[in-house]
């Protein structure tokens, strides 16, 4: 038997797109939906002969946003995956959601149908720093979703938050972490927001019609989730990730563990012993391939050795696990320890809320050479 495995699937829809998104996602393709699920279904069909023998203990739908689709859509797709895959019976089963996408109906159907974690994307309780992120949906819109999760059974809610928007203070970050810790959830990311070039917001700050985000106020507010949630009893397991005990997300952490996972649909990508692959991003294309008994693959590459070690340290850093002293010279990594930036905890090397900050200094500087 493998080792447990996850499966991703990719729903490339979204109501709008939004100024700093990166993701594979699109607005105005409603029309494609039913023939985007058949493609889905299909590629499931093609993809399970190969991981044969294999358990799954997850599955993830991200976006896009999944529950743009009809909860009786996701119900036939995870009964596939089900039919397809191995799957185990605890397998955790995650859909993210955009607060105006849901309804106490649709969530009703989407837990009857199995999806027994939902992850909704708030990203902020400040309507001006939704304004500046392009969200178009209300901090009520986000307390609404929530109290429907709950009345319709879920006891697994994750909430997202992003950090650093323009415009955003210490202080309006601090009342959205008060916020999120009202609604009670069992999990909460945040995330610091980045630009990318290729995006909208990228493009404004290149041409310096707005400015980028502040690194040393991003820096603030990372240190300020880390005290606000752990002082509420959020276990802090990976860095953009707490979580009360018992419901850290299983599907990421088979990310951070570099485990075995299936990526169906638009741009997934999938994993298997050191092997990384990608499916070609335009949904047109990729529904074209699928429908011609293609696997829809735009690409691989094969870590070598010293690409999958940096990611190994770069990993186990990352989800506060550690890495053995023993795979370094002393002299790589007392400097860090003397300054604050790694605890040696009985053999095991952890970054410090200030080594969380520096990550890539601190494997560059330990691997360098």
């Amino acid at each position: 038997m493998s080792a447990p495995a996850g499966i991703y699937v990719h729903i490339p829809f979204c109501l709008t797109r939004c100024g700093y998104c990166d993701f594979n996602a699109y607005a105005g393709m409603d029309g494609l939906k039913p023939r985007y699920l058949a493609a889905l279904l299909r590629e499931a069909e093609l993809t399970a002969p190969g991981w044969a023998g294999t358990q799954f203990v997850s599955v993830f739908l991200g976006g896009g946003t999944p529950t743009t689709m009809e909860p009786a859509d996701l119900r036939a797709l995870l009964a596939h995956l089900r039919d397809r895959f191995e799957m185990t019976p605890d397998a955790e089963v995650t859909t993210e959601a955009n607060p105006d996408t849901v309804t106490e109906a649709s969530l009703i159907g989407l837990l009857e149908a199995g999806f027994a974690r939902l992850s909704i994307g708030a990203q902020s309780f400040d309507p001006a720093v939704l304004r500046s992120l392009e969200r178009i949906h209300q901090p009520r819109s986000v307390r609404a979703a929530v109290a429907a999760a709950r009345r319709a059974g879920f006891r697994n809610l994750s909430l997202d938050l992003i950090y650093g928007a323009n415009g955003e203070s210490l202080e309006s970050w601090r009342r959205t972490l008060d916020e999120t810790l009202s609604l009670g959830p069992e999990h909460v990311s945040a995330y610091a927001l980045t630009i990318e070039p290729a995006t909208a917001l990228g493009r404004e700050v290149a041409a310096g019609e707005v400015p980028g985000p502040d690194p040393d106020l991003q820096a603030d507010m990372f240190l300020l989730a880390c005290d606000v949630l752990g002082d509420a009893g959020y276990g802090h397991y990976e860095i953009s990730n707490w979580a009360r005990p018992g419901f850290e997300c299983v599907h990421n952490l088979g990310y951070w563990e570099r485990r075995a996972y299936v990526g169906l649909g638009a741009g997934a990508h999938g994993y298997r012993d050191d092997v990384r692959w990608w499916n070609v991003r335009p949904p047109e294309t990729y529904m074209e391939k699928v429908e011609s008994g293609e696997l829809p693959i735009g690409g691989s590459e094969l870590l070598d050795p010293s690409d999958a070690y940096l990611e190994e340290v770069f990993l186990k850093l990352r989800i506060l696990q550690g890495v053995p002293a023993s795979w370094f010279d002393a002299g790589r990594y007392e400097p860090y320890v003397q300054s604050g930036l790694l605890v040696d905890d009985l053999g095991q090397l952890v970054p410090t809320e200030r080594g969380m900050l520096l990550l890539n200094e601190l494997v560059l500087g330990l691997t360098a050479g």
